[in-house]
């Protein structure tokens, strides 16, 4: 009986979190697609970084799931096209406690919900939501930080110009050791970047 009350428990929460990710995309349209992108270039640098197929499939899902707490942010906020407010950008920061809160409701998404609350800190101590430094970051958290930025640089936002991959690949190398791991810039530079554009 207990066995059955779990796997029914299972099963609910794992339709909460896949019902509250189709929301999210529903709310936002473009956010699917670049969650999507995220979650392949995720893949794309886990394999370049040789790492076993089991952290490159948490890093695949943590890349999709990384957004999923901004199904709290106020639309309004989300698609704004000038600068947020400081009210506004703290709103915004919170998104990845909510998608921990949100994530940890499943054991099996335990481990993704760590890499989505870390994926905003930066690798010199300045980011949120705790200030970790360097490997104190979750090393998933680390690669989609990366990803993300990458691609929000180089597909449409309604608050910031496009760049073309030059230009963004130009910031990914100023902001080494800054906002990004510089060795995980160098192999997606080199082994995803440069040799899916060859």
């Amino acid at each position: 009986m207990y066995e059955h009350k779990a796997i029914e428990r299972h099963s609910m929460l794992a339709n909460i979190i896949e019902t509250t990710l189709y929301k999210h995309v529903e709310k936002n349209a473009k956010a699917g697609t670049h969650s999507n992108r995220v979650s392949r270039l995720c893949r794309y640098l886990g394999i370049a970084m040789e790492l076993p197929e089991i952290e490159i499939y948490k890093l695949e899902i943590s890349g999709l799931f990384h957004d999923i707490g901004k199904i709290a942010i106020q639309d309004y906020i989300l698609n704004k096209p000038g600068q947020l407010t400081e009210q506004e950008w703290k709103e915004v920061m919170t998104h990845p406690e909510i998608g921990y809160r949100i994530l940890r409701t499943s054991l099996e998404m335990s481990d993704i919900a760590n890499y989505v609350l870390y994926h905003h800190e930066r690798y010199d101590g300045s980011g949120y939501p705790e200030g970790l430094k360097g490997e104190e970051i979750p090393l998933l958290s680390r690669i989609i930080s990366i990803v993300d930025s990458y691609d929000a640089m180089t597909n449409h936002r309604s608050y910031k110009e496009t760049l073309n991959q030059d230009r963004a690949i130009n910031e990914l190398i100023n902001n080494k050791g800054k906002q990004f791991d510089p060795d995980i810039v160098e192999i997606f530079i080199e082994k995803v970047l440069k040799s899916n554009s060859n």
